[in-house]
């Protein structure tokens, strides 16, 4: 039974080691000259303002969390939409309040945003 998996496992071992070795081949064979201005933090070409262990706002995470969160419901709601009919036809109406529920779960994530003025620009 396990025979009917080897070419399986091989393709994945070979692409572990491929992985690995194209990783550690550039610190093998790459050049080796840092120096001070290497080693700098970079910031768009501009010299760095404050150090690196500066607190973030909160308000990026928002921010970042309301991209995904449009992003996937973009991605699911869009083909869900095109393919309403069809899928009405074959499954009934479970599958509207599938994806009922799915926005509801998403509309939350929404709401809290909201909470923490996520949406207020200033």
């Amino acid at each position: 039974m396990l025979i009917e998996y080897l070419p399986i496992f091989l393709v994945f071992g070979f692409a572990i080691i491929f992985a690995i070795a194209t990783v550690f081949s550039s610190t093998i064979f790459g050049p080796k000259r840092p120096t001070s201005e290497k080693l700098s933090t970079y910031e768009s070409g501009m010299k760095p303002i404050g150090t690196t262990h500066d607190r973030v706002s909160v308000k990026y995470y928002i921010v970042a969390m309301l991209f995904i969160i449009f992003d996937l419901e973009v991605i699911f709601v869009y083909p869900w939409a095109v393919q309403f009919k069809r899928l009405y036809a074959e499954l009934g109406i479970s599958i509207f309040f599938s994806m009922l529920l799915f926005l509801v779960v998403f509309e939350i994530g929404f709401l809290y945003a909201y909470k923490k003025g996520g949406f207020k620009w200033d």
